[in-house]
């Protein structure tokens, strides 16, 4: 809750410092619990203010937990900024006798019997589309892929809107008018996969990449794939087929395999010949139709992408309770991003119910941060220049904001880059905090929906799951409508995060059902970028 007059917020009362909700100018008093505090310093809306003084060296908390160390005296009621903090986080503890955790799991009733309009595959496991995916074993077939896609996307009606007409219009031509009627209207898209790996790296390299592809293809939101293979790359064929084996022994998608180096007839032939194979594949992933099932079967990923002071307040917070109710439903909800988990590695070890999830955590932590130094950057390195001109100044503060998004409920796995999470209740996911490999990441390890919260707005999408964006603040659902989905905003004025997160929650329901379309998918917005284990933070 804000002060009476909307100025200032403090988040937890053990805090050293409140969230400007406004521009403050010295002279001016703000007041919080009845405790007036006069501001010295300009200070920024989104960003800190101090609540007593501090000497260098002291540790400054926000959210209750370590974020800072005082580099330069700050007085009370001074701005709280790079030039006088730097990034402290407190070294993890691990206690090999720490209880199991204890849950007050939020009321679901009001969503027992509510279902989702799911794409049920042959094993049983649900999807929240169906749609067909394209991609290459390397970055030589990327144009192949492409043509691919110029050949089946805007024929059979999956075309987005773009500037093509607005071209023709300004050369003298008119606009196009048909109407392409789906030949495959139970088909939801016809989705591409780019990307700059498969050789010229290392064989490990190769090796993960093959993983995530086979995670993508083996997805329940997949119908089946069309590969491209050069033929003498690093990412083989056997390797895919190895990792598609190693992922799902028993894994019965159409799969069609092109490798240009054997195919005789030249490369015209050969795309001639994928899009007759493809479309009669299109023809039988039509066959599916889609039907009730229970929330049970939603499977989030929760991200958040160029956050800013107000994240961890308003739109992280409202993910943490709509992955709290999937988990008290029987749904699954995975937390990623280990360098914005940095500081806050305590509280979330005591939430594992399993002993050896809180060392897996420890360790994953570690090799992360031990290859950052290797490549000379820390996890200190991890807030960008917008993330710290909107209020995010170290790691630490914005890794505590960032966690939220995973709730309250007990960690049921700790899973490493690649790995898919395959029971419910929260897990956690081993990947950089970079928007598009994480997003990546987290549809690989098996989310049909990813909820991605933003303070300063982004386009990103994904080729086969729905990226709902969500905004911290109204300025930027308002001012970046055709980014965003849903706007939390409205929390610093009051509006009880409870009624949002049912709110929100009712929009993933119409989103898995296909009912609503994303603003990723409807600009056409659908990245991958798989983490090549050289540092990415």
């Amino acid at each position: 809750m804000t002060d009476t007059r909307g100025k200032v917020l403090c988040i937890h009362p053990d805090d050293d410092m409140l969230v400007a909700l406004v521009d403050l100018h010295p002279g001016e008093t703000v007041e919080w619990a009845q405790q007036p505090l006069c501001i010295r310093t300009t200070v920024q809306r989104k960003h800190k203010v101090a609540r007593r003084d501090c000497a260098p060296g002291d540790i400054l908390r926000l959210y209750g937990t370590p974020v800072g160390k005082a580099t330069k005296p700050i007085g009370t009621g001074c701005a709280v900024t790079i030039d006088n903090l730097e990034h402290y986080a407190p070294a993890p503890v691990l206690h090999a006798d720490t209880p199991a955790p204890v849950w007050s799991a939020p009321d679901v009733a009001r969503w027992h019997q509510a279902t989702f309009q799911g794409v049920v595959r042959a094993d049983g496991r649900v999807g929240t589309a169906n749609h067909w995916l394209i991609f290459p074993l390397v970055f030589c077939e990327n144009r192949n892929v492409e043509q691919l896609r110029d050949a089946l996307v805007r024929p059979l009606g999956y075309g987005q809107d773009d500037l093509a007409d607005f071209t023709r219009s300004l050369l003298g031509g008119t606009a196009s008018t048909a109407t392409v009627t789906r030949p495959f209207p139970n088909v939801d898209g016809v989705r591409i996969i780019t990307h700059q790996g498969g050789c010229g790296g290392t064989r490990a390299d190769a090796r993960s990449l093959c993983r995530i592809l086979a995670a993508y293809a083996d997805h329940p939101n997949v119908a089946g794939v069309t590969v491209f293979s050069l033929g003498c790359q690093n990412a083989q064929v056997d390797m895919f087929k190895a990792a598609l084996a190693e992922k799902n022994p028993q894994f019965d998608k159409p799969c069609l395999i092109y490798e240009q180096q054997k195919w005789e007839g030249g490369e015209a032939a050969m795309m001639k010949a994928v899009v007759g194979d493809t479309l009669k594949e299109l023809a039988v992933a039509n066959e599916v139709r889609r039907q009730p099932v229970p929330l049970s079967h939603l499977r989030i990923g929760v991200k958040c992408g160029g956050s800013d002071g107000f994240s961890g307040i308003t739109a992280n917070p409202v993910l943490g309770l709509v992955s709290d109710r999937l988990v008290a439903l029987g749904g699954a909800s995975i937390l990623s991003e280990f360098p914005e988990l940095c500081g806050v590695e305590s509280s979330l070890m005591a939430r594992c119910v399993h002993a050896s999830d809180q060392q897996r955590f420890v360790d994953l932590m570690h090799d992360f941060e031990t290859r950052a130094h290797a490549a000379g950057t820390t996890f200190a390195d991890n807030p960008s220049p917008g993330n710290i001109r909107d209020g995010l100044i170290t790691d630490a503060m914005k890794s505590a904001g960032a966690a939220r998004k995973g709730g309250s409920s007990p960690i049921v796995s700790v899973l490493d880059y690649g790995e898919v999470a395959t029971q419910p209740g929260l897990s956690l996911l081993c990947a950089p905090g970079n928007d598009v490999e994480s997003v990546t990441a987290l549809v690989a390890a098996g989310a049909n929906v990813v909820l991605f919260t933003t303070g300063l707005g982004t386009p990103t999408g994904n080729p086969i799951a729905p990226v709902v964006k969500v905004s911290s603040n109204t300025d930027v659902a308002t001012r970046l409508s055709e980014l965003i989905d849903f706007d939390c905003g409205s929390i610093l004025q009051g509006v009880d995060p409870e009624g949002l997160a049912d709110a929100l929650l009712e929009q993933i329901v119409a989103t898995a059902s296909g009912q609503t379309q994303t603003q990723a998918d409807r600009l056409g917005q659908h990245d991958f970028i798989f983490w090549r284990r050289d540092i990415s933070l």
